[in-house]
């Protein structure tokens, strides 16, 4: 009916094609350089859906970062099904970071859109909060895949060895535009392991 409100169905496929427009123009341009205008015309849809599926930009910008974060995820969800051993689960972490790195973009590989995003976040702001809670919870993740194999404190301190070995890898690769730096920091993950074995 005509000046009815949308249905749900067509709202969340407004909400969708915005998000999905969002996050490859903020991955490829960076956020500040991505107008909302740009964004709108990227998803195809009237200008209000914006505004009525996001509050402001802020809100887009963390729907973003919730949605990058939930693809990550995944892609450590998938790789970890096959994991048969802690130090499984531990690669299956760099090969999520190596998944990510691999797949297509339609700018090139750029790094973590994550920490990009947050290069660009004031200090304070509800993104930047998003982010450190993304990184923490891969930690986390690494933790308790490493928790079997060597005694707590051993194990969260090889957590974070770990954790920087990631950053440190994923930034480099997003300098070179390539996974390349990813599989090095994959096989210094392995020795890293094969060593936390032969601990007293």
């Amino acid at each position: 009916m005509t000046g009815a409100e949308p249905s749900a169905a067509r709202r969340g496929s407004a909400r969708a094609r915005l998000l999905e427009a969002a996050a490859g123009l903020f991955y490829a341009e960076g956020i500040a350089a991505t107008g909302i205008d740009t964004v709108i015309a990227e998803a195809g849809v009237a200008k209000m859906s914006l505004y009525n599926n996001f509050s402001s930009q802020e809100e887009l910008v963390l729907a973003y970062l919730e949605s990058r974060h939930q693809e990550w995820m995944e892609l450590y969800r998938h790789r970890a099904q096959g994991a048969v051993s802690p130090e499984d689960g531990v690669l299956a972490v760099f090969d999520a970071y190596l998944d990510h790195a691999e797949a297509a973009y339609v700018h090139a590989f750029r790094g973590c859109g994550l920490l990009n995003a947050a290069a660009e976040l004031p200090a304070g702001a509800r993104g930047r909060e998003a982010v450190r809670r993304h990184k923490e919870e891969v930690e986390e993740v690494l933790a308790a895949h490493l928790e079997r194999l060597a005694p707590r404190p051993l194990a969260q301190e090889t957590a974070e060895q770990l954790s920087f070995l990631l950053e440190g890898a994923m930034s480099r690769a997003g300098l070179d535009g390539g996974p390349d730096r990813l599989r090095r920091a994959r096989g210094m993950a392995e020795r890293i392991l094969a060593g936390l074995g032969r601990e007293p």
